[in-house]
């Protein structure tokens, strides 16, 4: 079983700092969403920062990018989506990108560099993090090319060992 490793609570000021600039750029009020007097941690694993709240794995960062991860769960409601044909399902599980043709439909407003979520049109669980390549309202007229890079999924390393936890 792998171990984090350097795992330490970040100083407040810092803490208060990442979520700031976190809730920023997903346009989300992350101090509203987490209980303010939690202690936030940082850790690492096979190269990627992990960063934890009461435990609860929030977000990561590998190669200097900052997303939410899989099993940051509260935040599913509030990100905007790409619903995606259960014929992408295996390609996006497998860190395709998101390409046009299957797209069924977006949900919420996203702009080009904004985070979204990937998830299955039949079951509508959530197979990844992804950051959109064009606003939502260009996506569905399109029949060709990415619409979506994908920066964390189910089955990845990270997801892996997300899931042992």
């Amino acid at each position: 079983m792998l171990e984090f490793n350097h795992r330490h609570f970040m100083k407040k000021k810092d803490a208060k700092q990442l979520l700031t600039k976190f809730s920023q750029k997903l346009k989300i009020d992350l101090k509203q969403l987490l209980k303010p007097s939690s202690n936030l941690e940082q850790a690492e694993i096979l190269g990627v920062k992990v960063f934890f709240l009461n435990g609860e794995v929030l977000f990561a960062e590998e190669n200097k990018l900052l997303f939410p991860t899989l099993a940051f769960h509260k935040i599913f409601p509030y990100l905007p989506k790409i619903v995606v044909d259960m014929g992408a399902v295996p390609y996006v599980c497998q860190g395709a990108d998101v390409m046009a043709p299957g797209v069924i439909r977006t949900q919420g407003d996203f702009n080009n560099q904004d985070f979204i979520l990937v998830v299955d049109e039949r079951h509508k669980q959530v197979l990844a993090v992804a950051i959109a390549l064009l606003a939502s309202n260009f996506v569905g007229s399109l029949k060709h090319g990415k619409v979506a890079k994908n920066i964390h999924y189910v089955g990845d390393k990270l997801w892996n060992i997300l899931k042992q936890k």
